[in-house]
């Protein structure tokens, strides 16, 4: 049966809704040993700012029942050093390329969308929901400050401008409508969960952070049910995830309302998941009939 996996992304066309998560693949140069990259919908790139970031000190990293904790803090050699290595590798793949633009008052986040003008971007990705770092997150959790970031960056923007937004929040909906009501072409969720682990035996957090952010399968039914909500009161499309380990866990995102599917922690776990993930989507297309990935889109709804 031919099927149709193709989705539309905020006005850009992925071939299929297969997405990686920010800060878990690289720029892809990392995983292309273990996966085609032009296989992906696209990839989403580690976290760029407008000057270098050194990140957090150690430990970044902390295994949890059903998750992992980071506290990396973004690092990152900057939009110039991406530019000049990172991007020519990555256009070598037919695969879209969304930058995650990261920042740490609204001048910086202004500095990094400047830094991209005239450079051959699809789509950005602006993260202003790390917990990790003492960033955007408070533009994040706050509508009108999400509103007026999204107004900033997008009126810059030379590519359609997805924003990331936080789970630690109590009405995801009305900040989502703040970012839709500033320009933006779409919503990302969800970011990583605010927790943190204490070492029992040196009797102090693990984290050299104290807090980081909490992902895996453990935060999955908060994304699954954040994409829900959003999905149903906004008129711009979603890019979900959180905790998608599976095509079941995919599937799941999209028939609450996803267009696409970013995979994160999962790539730690197995470096082909995305892969798999598509080749499962194939066949439970084939087994149920569906022709156009895009039927069941929202179904759940």
């Amino acid at each position: 049966m031919n099927k149709n996996l193709a989705v539309d992304l905020a006005g850009v066309t992925l071939k299929n809704p297969i997405v990686t998560a920010s800060g878990t693949f690289g720029s892809g140069r990392e995983y292309s040993p273990f996966v085609d990259l032009n296989k992906l919908g696209a990839i989403t790139v580690k976290g760029v700012s407008h000057e270098p970031w050194d990140g957090n000190p150690p430990h970044r990293i902390a295994e949890t029942h059903g998750g992992m904790l980071n506290a990396v803090g973004l690092q990152n050699p900057g939009a110039k050093a991406f530019i000049a290595h990172e991007l020519p590798f990555l256009r070598q793949f037919d695969t879209k390329v969304i930058v995650n633009l990261c920042g740490r008052d609204l001048e910086d986040y202004i500095a990094v969308t400047e830094d991209f003008a005239g450079v051959d971007i699809d789509l950005y990705e602006l993260n202003i929901s790390c917990p990790n770092v003492k960033t955007g997150l408070s533009m994040g959790v706050d509508a009108k400050a999400a509103n007026v970031v999204t107004r900033e960056v997008v009126s810059r923007a030379n590519a359609p401008v997805i924003v990331k937004l936080s789970p630690n929040v109590t009405d995801i909906v009305s900040i989502a409508k703040a970012c839709e009501e500033g320009g933006a072409a779409g919503i990302s969720l969800i970011n990583s969960v605010l927790g943190m682990k204490i070492d029992i035996n040196k009797q102090a957090p693990i984290l050299g952070n104290i807090m980081g952010g909490l992902s895996g399968p453990a935060i999955k039914p908060i994304a699954l049910r954040m994409v829900y909500q959003v999905a149903k009161n906004i008129n711009i499309p979603v890019l979900g995830m959180g905790g998608i380990m599976s095509w079941e866990d995919a599937i799941e995102f999209i028939m609450a309302g996803a267009t696409a599917i970013a995979v994160g922690m999962a790539n730690f776990v197995n470096p082909r998941v995305t892969l798999d993930i598509l080749e499962g989507i194939e066949s439970y297309m084939d087994r149920e009939g569906i022709n156009d990935i895009n039927q069941i889109r929202g179904i759940a709804q």
